[in-house]
């Protein structure tokens, strides 16, 4: 059976990385993190924020391979419009845009508009299929989280959002995840106001067993950080042997993962 193959094209929250005003055009580094955007097999964008263009171009990836952008968030650092725009302009088809059923943006040329209700399933390209989840994070930003499922696989991408609402939690529940890609904002430390937006490294350590005893998640299911805060968490060599401490990976730009 083929393998889903996706890319972290930014890893960061909304921080970024001082490393990013000297290299900003050179090959990826781990401690130089760009606006969060994931590429799944090819053609399917999460997020489009200030650095993910140049995300794209670093990688030479055409613009028009890309057939539906899905969005998280309407923070800036998830959803440019003039990047989006530059990414549906020279497309024969209209660019596919995802966003939650109540989200409120402007019109952008030559993309369709799909507004999406939580829970339900729909069809992208290459086979995949997305189910929007609720999110807990700024309401005004239309927040969401992602389960994504080819064949067999499934992925769940929920960068920006805290803990796990209830009706996503119970919606998770028996799906033995094969990814799971957590928001990591904050470091390994407690006490941090964010809270109520963002996950801590400690507070990912209390979900996991949780997420297990549900079987959202088992023993095989690879458990990705990302949506990481540079200016709160020690460098990504550091971070890395923290979360192999509770069985986790740390996402840098340009990793590639196939499942």
């Amino acid at each position: 059976m083929k393998k889903i193959k996706i890319q972290f094209l930014g890893t960061c929250a909304c921080d970024y990385s001082p490393k990013l005003e000297n290299e900003f055009k050179k090959k990826f580094d781990f401690d130089a993190r760009r606006s969060s955007a994931l590429l799944v097999e090819d053609t399917i964008l999460i997020d489009c924020g200030e650095h993910t263009l140049d995300s794209l171009d670093i990688l030479g990836i055409d613009y028009n391979q890309i057939t539906d952008i899905l969005i998280t968030h309407t923070h800036d650092d998830h959803f440019n419009e003039k990047h989006i725009e530059k990414i549906a302009k020279n497309r024969h088809v209209p660019l596919r845009l995802w966003l939650r059923e109540d989200a409120e943006i402007s019109d952008i040329s030559n993309t369709e508009l799909i507004k999406m209700k939580p829970f339900e399933k729909y069809e992208l390209s290459n086979g995949l299929f997305v189910s929007p989840l609720i999110s807990n994070h700024d309401p005004k930003a239309f927040p969401q989280h992602f389960l994504l499922e080819k064949d067999d696989k499934k992925i769940f991408y929920g960068c920006d959002g805290a803990w796990f609402l209830t009706d996503t939690y119970n919606y998770l529940n028996n799906k033995n995840l094969d990814l799971m890609i957590l928001d990591a904002t904050v470091g390994d430390y407690e006490g941090d106001y964010r809270m109520s937006e963002h996950n801590s490294i400690p507070m990912i350590r209390l979900m996991l067993p949780s997420l297990k005893n549900n079987h959202t998640i088992n023993k095989k299911t690879k458990i990705v950080l990302s949506h990481i805060a540079p200016s709160l968490h020690k460098s990504h060599s550091e971070t890395v042997e923290i979360a192999k401490g509770f069985g986790a990976e740390v996402a840098y730009d340009g990793l590639i993962m196939e499942l």
